[in-house]
């Protein structure tokens, strides 16, 4: 027993240990890109919203989870689509990538993993916003037409007002009962103040210095890589592998639904473990993989939620959608792996 523990935390230390140097230089670009320049990117999105989905969807294949926390926030102050936020989500994978590129067996998958989650962010970014255009603008219509009927109902009320008023004698100097008609300004004050920020939250983040910067993520997502990997390796030694392979294998659906409940999870943890289940043993398949990586946005659910609080109704649809998207996805995808 006590074997079987020391084996596999030897193991977790030597798989954390290989990817340490992938992970350094990927959060070294990371961080570069997200500091600095991340006004810019949000600027750019913002004012191309016809072709925001096409640019969400490469820009949240950079690993980690900056571009779907930056857009989360963008969404909460309206400024990027829906179907925007949904397409960065999507092809948001956080470490899945990073941990994939330290494992050279994984290189095929990986190409796969990247283009098809682009495929999907793109064709689910533009299907979101074109039902979402098409309620607005439903809506849009039913209240012109409530505007025209106010409308309408003011200019009636006006004449009727205008005839009350020619039968009132106001000639008369000095009567109390005359009248006299005045003219009322709205009075209303339209503040045109406007308070814009960057929107991008550092959070632990070392913003000053990028290369501290990446130290700290991969820091912090090597302990997530340990942890995921020991626990998983003491599974393994512990629990009956064919009880374990059965548990996942014996439906694929329910496997798809498992990994995308996964995905949920806030947190850059849950694309840990969906990859060191699909790389280490081979747990879940492919199909799998991605409905968890597709339903997953990590911290970014967690940004939208915060920035987005005036609407909670709003945020539980959209967490809702994304996790509908990971299982249909997963289920599209056993059809051709």
């Amino acid at each position: 027993m006590a074997e079987k523990f020391v084996e596999a935390l030897y193991e977790a230390v030597t798989d954390s240990l290989k990817v340490i140097p992938v992970l350094f230089l990927a959060y070294l670009l990371v961080s570069f890109l997200s500091h600095d320049h991340s006004h810019k990117f949000s600027k750019f999105l913002s004012k191309n919203k016809k072709t925001s989905v096409l640019y969400a969807s490469f820009l949240g294949c950079v690993p980690q989870c900056g571009f779907s926390s930056v857009l989360s926030d963008l969404y909460s102050k309206k400024t990027v689509s829906i179907g925007t936020l949904v397409a960065v989500f999507v092809a948001t994978s956080d470490e899945a990538i990073p941990i994939m590129l330290a494992n050279p067996s994984s290189s095929l998958d990986l190409l796969k993993l990247v283009a098809i989650k682009i495929c999907l962010a793109i064709f689910w970014g533009y299907i979101v916003d074109l039902i979402f255009g098409f309620v607005r603008r439903k809506r849009k219509v039913q209240a012109t037409k409530m505007v025209l009927q106010n409308k309408q109902f003011r200019q009636n009320q006006v004449k009727i007002h205008k005839s009350k008023e020619k039968t009132i004698d106001c000639g008369v100097s000095g009567d109390n009962n005359s009248y006299m008609l005045t003219s009322n300004k709205c009075g209303h004050i339209h503040s045109e103040s406007c308070g814009v920020d960057c929107g991008h939250e550092h959070g632990h983040c070392c913003a000053n210095n990028i290369f501290l910067d990446a130290f700290m993520h991969t820091f912090n997502i090597i302990i997530y890589i340990f942890v995921a990997t020991f626990v998983i390796n003491l599974i393994m030694a512990y629990v009956d592998p064919s009880s374990l392979q059965l548990l996942f294998t014996s439906n694929e659906y329910l496997q798809i639904i498992i990994a995308s409940l996964i995905g949920l999870i806030p947190n850059c943890a849950s694309s840990v473990i969906l990859v060191e289940l699909f790389i280490l043993s081979g747990t879940i398949s492919f199909p799998a993989l991605i409905a968890g990586l597709t339903a997953g946005a990590g911290v970014g659910m967690i940004i939208l939620f915060g920035k987005n609080k005036k609407h909670p109704l709003q945020n539980l649809g959209i967490l809702a959608m994304q996790y509908a998207i990971g299982v249909i996805s997963g289920m599209f995808l056993t059809l051709i792996f």
